[in-house]
């Protein structure tokens, strides 16, 4: 009977194929570009887009440059959005005598009902009226082609938008599939002071079968695959300061990856597991973020089931895609729009076929001078971002059959809450470990 129940929890298998290689930087070195060439690289792309898609939108209507624009005349323009933002953070306030005193309406969030949207192409830019456009909805570095007209005024009146919509996505068929669980894990936070230990051992016994009955242990062996998205440890600041560390400090600031590395060895010995770096994890801060040095994790690096990752991250398990970042890109598109919840936030930049619109304005990210590695030209199944304040889902429908999980993964450290989908269905549900005892 011992060796027939052995037989029944033998772990499940996928097939993994990494798709990271857009996110990496090899050959490239900075020697003072600017910035201007990742959004020209980026016009250039989506333009020859959109211009494929004009004439099922408006065919009847001629596209022209903003340079080209007539008075009165209804036409077609394609350019990059700008956002002037009256309330948007200068580095040359700190300097300027006539510093502003108008104090921000919302902390976390820099919007203005004064601030208004400009379009820009290499010919030049003209301001957008009208109530089409939302600045609310927009930021800065978004590719759109508009339908309007120029008024008197010189700005151009807006009547139509047209976005990229999702991209076109491989069809995969779901129904014939086994169940097969990924667990999306972020915000470990270790070494932070509000950090549990015993709430990420529990984590850890959980899908690697150590915990629970038959029927937990059972679904433990469907678990397939492990994410851990970004933030895993927290170094205090006061260690960072660029002083010479005493030997007491150096202690402390190796102590939070010594206890990740024993954590991600008791997991990379049961199942496979890839680790993504964030904001708070000491790897470069411009994205997309290369992976973290394997030498901070002297155990588990050993095993070949561990893979250090970059951010953004894309992977394929099963044939089935997954897309997702560490959260720095929804963040900041949180001070700079608005929307009723973070999952809009996801759609639109899906829709608009780019991961982080706002970099490098006021995102920080590598001056690529030949490419836009953010640009999305396939549709995920799967797009997750971590270090968010609740978990949240939504399945995602596109006008040409499209389906993508959305899922906003929270802060482990904060929620205690870890995120299982099911790739048979693209279901998910999310896992809470807590520690108090209920009286």
């Amino acid at each position: 009977m011992e060796v027939d129940s052995q037989e029944q929890l033998q772990r499940k298998q996928s097939t993994y194929l990494s798709l990271d290689e857009n996110f990496e930087i090899q050959k490239e070195v900075y020697r003072g570009q600017q910035y201007s060439q990742i959004y020209f690289a980026r016009l250039h792309m989506m333009r020859t887009l959109l211009y494929s898609l004009v004439p099922n939108w408006k065919s009847h209507l001629p596209v022209c440059t903003v340079l080209e624009l007539e008075e009165g005349k209804e036409c077609i323009i394609v350019g990059t959005l700008y956002k002037h933002m009256k309330l948007k953070p200068c580095i040359l306030d700190e300097y300027s005598k006539e510093r502003s005193v108008a104090p921000l309406i919302k902390p976390h969030n820099f919007m203005h009902q004064d601030d208004y949207l400009v379009l820009e192409d290499e010919s030049g830019r003209v301001k957008l009226g009208g109530t089409k456009l939302s600045p609310s909805v927009y930021v800065t570095g978004v590719v759109v082609a508009l339908h309007g007209k120029e008024t008197s005024a010189g700005a151009f009146f807006v009547e139509d938008v047209l976005e990229a919509g999702l991209p076109p996505q491989i069809e995969r068929p779901l129904k014939s599939r086994e169940d097969k669980y990924v667990v999306f894990v972020s915000g470990l936070s270790i070494g932070s002071s509000s950090s549990n230990p015993l709430q990420f051992q529990l984590l850890v016994d959980h899908i690697t079968g150590h915990l629970g009955d038959e029927e937990e242990q059972g679904f433990a062996a469907e678990i397939v695959h492990l994410v851990i998205v970004g933030n895993s440890v927290e170094i205090s600041h006061g260690l960072l300061n660029g002083q010479n560390l005493a030997s007491k400090d150096q202690s402390r600031l190796s102590e939070p990856f010594k206890e990740l590395d024993i954590l991600l060895t008791q997991i990379a010995a049961s199942l496979p597991l890839d680790i993504m770096p964030g904001s708070s994890d000491p790897a470069n801060f411009a994205l997309p973020q290369q992976p973290l040095n394997r030498c901070l994790f002297p155990g588990s690096a050993t095993y070949n089931t561990f893979r250090s990752c970059t951010n953004p991250h894309c992977f394929e398990l099963d044939s089935i895609r997954f897309l997702g970042t560490s959260g720095q890109n929804i963040d900041d598109l949180t001070k700079y729009s608005e929307a009723k919840d973070k999952l809009d936030f996801l759609e639109r930049t899906l829709r608009w076929r780019h991961l982080a619109p706002t970099a490098p304005n006021t995102l920080g990210c590598y001056p690529f001078t030949d490419r836009d590695p953010f640009l999305i030209d396939s549709c995920p199944d799967v797009y997750f971002v971590g270090n968010q304040e609740k978990y949240e889902t939504r399945l995602l429908k596109g006008l040409e059959g499209q389906l993508v999980r959305l899922i906003c993964i929270p802060r482990f450290c904060e929620t205690g809450v870890a995120v299982v989908l099911n790739m048979r269905n693209l279901e998910c549900h999310a896992l809470t470990f807590g520690t108090q005892i209920s009286s």
